[in-house]
């Protein structure tokens, strides 16, 4: 079987209502470095995300797109073993390059709780 872990635009959520709908649904996880909000995704075949960066917990661009690529990636290596799931990732407090491989770990662990949300 020839797995592609590519990231196309089918797996995102783009639009405001898509992510209100997320948050709405009010089923969440919470990390020391991130919040993860799931949703059952009904309409689509595969699991979509969206990341939110706020400017306060990361002040400078730089930092805010080395935790969205960090994400992004973790997401899109690990896409085909998640749920039909719309996930929101939201970033708690900032890190730097060195704990990104912590990070990467606290993000797998909070898709594997947020399967519970598939029963809500």
């Amino acid at each position: 079987m020839n797995i592609r872990y590519t990231f196309p635009r089918s797996c995102r959520l783009l639009k405001t209502d898509e992510y209100s709908s997320v948050f709405n649904f009010r089923c969440g996880k919470t990390g020391q470095y991130l919040n993860i909000y799931a949703k059952p995704n009904i309409e689509n075949s595969s699991a979509r995300l969206g990341i939110v960066v706020g400017k306060k917990q990361l002040r400078t661009a730089v930092a805010r797109n080395l935790a969205k690529r960090v994400v992004r990636d973790m997401f899109r290596l690990h896409r085909n073993e998640l749920p039909n799931l719309d996930y929101i990732v939201r970033i708690n407090k900032p890190f730097t390059k060195d704990e990104s491989n912590v990070v990467r770990n606290e993000l797998i662990l909070l898709f594997k709780k947020s399967k519970r949300c598939l029963d809500s």
